[in-house]
């Protein structure tokens, strides 16, 4: 069989799209077309059907994918090892999926690192979706993802950090003056953050405890917790414990450990199952991974005003 066809198909499976193959592969959709016929009759199979502007995948290809793509990962591996990639001279767009917290965290790490090596690299963040990153991943959109969440799809993984939770709030709240205990927690009123990509992991721990936590406000952003806490006595939420421990030192607030048994959340890297430019890719994860592991994270920036932390106390803050 001509490698070329195995190389066609690869592309398809992971585009799903002729059009996008045909730029992954530098030549014309006419000639991915003809390869994609030639490569049907091989296999006596339509391999893949139209679905809208999709091409969708039919129970054969599915089952030879994964032989066929470890075939030219195989090979584009060996070829690098004779053409060996130079990130000093890379001029890729390289894409990793980050949350709003890792974003502010981890990426100045990242970029300093791959900008020492790789000054002529270009990075694009691509906001993290978590329903979408199966998707992502498969087909190339993105090249690496940093999340807590379990991506399902067998993608290659690597955990960076370990990650417990606690309990924040204001120093005026009265339950700041002594560890939450459970009851005091269940019955306090609660904030969250839907773009804590942890929070599914909270919520199953919350209701092994026998909680059923119900906020009585939801944000959106992680970043906007901790001056809606400030500025309430009764508001607690549950976060990150190094991040809230990064805010307490400028926001007049108070970090409490939970009264209910969390295992560690671990942040992990992940990489693109795709086969293209495998030798960029193998640098690119290994280079984030050692900056990501390398880094206590730069959470601190979301800081408040020095000066009123240390007025609010003698206003009747704290007991």
């Amino acid at each position: 069989m001509d490698l070329n066809l195995v190389r066609v198909f690869v592309a398809v499976y992971e585009t799903q799209s002729l059009t996008t193959a045909a730029a992954r592969l530098f030549v014309t959709q006419p000639a991915v077309s003809q390869a994609l016929g030639r490569l049907r009759r091989e296999l006596d199979d339509p391999l893949f059907e139209r679905d809208g502007r999709s091409m969708r995948p039919t129970p054969l290809a599915d089952s030879v994918y994964p032989g066929f793509r470890d075939a030219i990962a195989g090979i584009d591996r060996t070829i690098d090892e004779v053409h060996t990639f130079d990130p000093s001279q890379s001029r890729r767009i390289v894409r990793i999926a980050l949350s709003e917290l890792g974003e502010i965290g981890w990426l100045p790490a990242i970029l300093t690192a791959l900008r020492s090596r790789a000054p002529h690299m270009r990075v694009e963040v691509v906001p993290l979706d978590v329903d979408a990153l199966p998707e992502w991943l498969s087909r190339g959109t993105v090249d690496l993802a940093v999340t807590t969440a379990t991506i399902a799809g067998g993608f290659e993984r690597r955990v960076l950090k370990s990650q417990g939770y606690a309990v924040v709030m204001s120093e005026a709240n009265p339950l700041a003056a002594e560890p939450v205990d459970l009851r005091a927690y269940a019955s306090a009123q609660h904030v969250t953050a839907s773009e804590d990509s942890g929070a599914p992991l909270l919520a199953i721990a919350q209701r092994r405890a026998g909680l059923a936590v119900d906020p009585v406000i939801a944000l959106r952003h992680v970043t906007t917790l901790p001056a809606v806490l400030a500025a309430s006595r009764d508001l607690i939420a549950t976060v990150p414990d190094t991040i809230a421990e990064g805010w307490a030192t400028t926001w007049p607030l108070v970090v409490q450990p939970l009264p209910f048994d969390m295992p560690p959340v671990e942040v992990s890297l992940y990489r693109r199952s795709t086969t293209q430019h495998m030798a960029a890719l193998d640098w690119l994860y290994a280079t984030v991974a050692y900056a990501i592991e390398g880094s206590s994270g730069r959470f601190f920036v979301i800081h408040g005003d020095a000066v009123e932390r240390q007025a609010r106390p003698a206003a009747g803050g704290r007991a």
